[in-house]
């Protein structure tokens, strides 16, 4: 199956990305606030991952409503709580599932949608100068929680570690298929981390998140999402992973506070592991 991948990957990616563009609008939101890197889970293994978001300092509701302008519950001390299962499937593929819920005041725990992701990586025999991957994030949020529920989120991964420095590139583009910005077509949403290590257990670094608009034509900076966060890595064992942060609005449309943190499991279900 390895040897297929050359010659097959390309046109998968082609006939996806003609979709996408023919056929979304949404930042990350706080639900999931994570860089990725290029690397995929191992064949035979499962990664369980709990991402835990609490705004600050968010949207706030109307006088008198629930709700915010656009019709959603405010993020304003929010909690979200996800759940994120990754399964390999083989050396340069796997593939995610999303659980993603709100804790509000008032409306208690509530699910908020899922979301599928399956994911591809250029195997090593490409020997590439850096990291390389690329994902397909589909799924559906109610609409009290996201204006647009159905989107389709398109994430090329690119990565490279540089002596102790670490470096990301997510150049991720979005496209709603249902909800107000349909019409917008598709928005570009990079996302930029950069870590160094302190020690052989620690990095340290800064993330940046952001939705700058409809590729054609940014949003006014007002309008932009924009968010950088100071976070940590802990690498306390191969199976754990360990990551948490203190992020800032930088733009008028961006919640102004938040504080995130990522546990994640790696489980070995290969037969030499089940027989220790």
């Amino acid at each position: 199956m390895r040897s297929l991948l050359p010659a097959t990957m390309p046109l998968v990616l082609v006939t996806a990305v003609h979709l996408f563009l023919t056929g979304m609008s949404c930042a990350q939101d706080n639900y999931e606030i994570q860089v990725y890197g290029s690397d995929t889970v191992k064949p035979s293994t499962t990664m369980v991952e709990l991402h835990s978001n609490f705004t600050v300092d968010g949207s706030k509701a109307l006088p008198g409503s629930p709700y915010t302008a656009d019709g959603t519950y405010p993020t304003n001390h929010a909690e979200h709580e996800t759940v994120e299962i990754t399964q390999g499937i083989n050396n340069w593929a796997e593939v995610g599932f999303y659980i993603f819920t709100s804790i509000n005041s008032g409306e208690g725990w509530q699910w908020v949608g899922d979301h599928i992701r399956p994911r591809v990586r250029a195997p090593d025999s490409w020997h590439l100068p850096v990291g390389l991957s690329i994902s397909n994030e589909i799924g559906y949020q109610r609409a009290r929680y996201s204006p647009d529920t159905w989107t389709w989120e398109i994430r090329p991964i690119i990565d490279k570690q540089v002596g102790r420095w670490y470096l990301a590139f997510n150049p991720t583009l979005d496209r709603s298929w249902h909800g107000p910005s349909v019409h917008q077509g598709v928005t570009f949403s990079p996302n930029v981390k950069v870590g160094y290590d302190f020690t052989k257990k620690v990095n340290a670094g800064i993330e940046y998140y952001a939705s700058y608009g409809d590729l054609a034509s940014f949003d006014a900076l007002h309008d932009q999402e924009q968010q950088l966060f100071v976070a940590t890595d802990l690498d306390v064992s191969p199976k754990w992973e360990i990551n948490f942060g203190v992020g800032i609005g930088a733009t008028a449309s961006t919640d102004h506070l938040i504080v995130k943190g990522i546990i994640g499991r790696r489980f070995s279900w290969s037969r030499k592991k089940l027989s220790q």
